[in-house]
């Protein structure tokens, strides 16, 4: 179970990541919907990342919980065009997941 709330609080950091790019716009101005997005899902990554290191060794829950959030984060910013998929970044992001895989099979 705690995997499972390290991999969701992970998603969680992709969420607070791309939330945090939206809240401020060209302008400088601050939009409220992705600022208030971004508040609740910092606390909920945070805490899931807590629960989970109560049975998940510190170093290994948090390069998970950074790998994911990496992964999730990039894989957005692809998406939405805000990042080249280069053959050298896609490369060293299938890296960092296959790192992430590798964390949990030696746990």
């Amino acid at each position: 179970m705690s995997w499972l709330i390290l991999i969701l609080s992970g998603s969680m950091e992709a969420v607070w990541a791309a939330s945090l790019h939206r809240t401020f716009q060209a302008s400088g101005r601050r939009r409220v919907p992705p600022a208030l997005l971004f508040l609740v899902s910092v606390l909920a990554s945070m805490g899931g990342l807590a629960i989970a290191m109560q049975s998940i060794p510190t170093g290994t829950a948090y390069a998970v919980w950074v790998g994911v959030g990496v992964v999730l984060t990039s894989t957005y910013a692809i998406l939405t065009r805000a990042e080249r998929p280069t053959t050298a970044r896609l490369l060293l992001l299938t890296g960092i997941a296959a790192c992430v895989v590798g964390l949990k099979v030696v746990a």
